[in-house]
């Protein structure tokens, strides 16, 4: 199922999901990718200093890639539903 993502909390939500979905621990993602636990939690807890090659990074070890397109027009709160 796609998943609509516009903030740095809603990508983080979503990479939450995944890990949970797998089963993995935010210290298993974390050794997966050679990164920190911390790093992990930022990036689910949406850091807007998180490193762009590491949601990348954590996105592809959880299956996830990054799709690009037009914005469609939603009211804000529906997106805040996203989250």
């Amino acid at each position: 199922m796609d998943q609509i993502a516009r903030t740095p909390g809603q990508i983080g939500a979503v990479v939450r999901r995944r890990r949970k979905a797998l089963d993995l621990s935010q210290d298993a993602l974390g050794e997966k990718i050679s990164m920190r636990q911390a790093t992990i939690s930022n990036l689910e807890a949406g850091d807007r200093g998180a490193k762009l090659g590491t949601l990348l990074d954590a996105m592809s070890a959880l299956g996830l890639e990054l799709v690009i397109r037009p914005r469609t027009r939603g009211r804000s709160d529906e997106m805040d539903d996203l989250a």
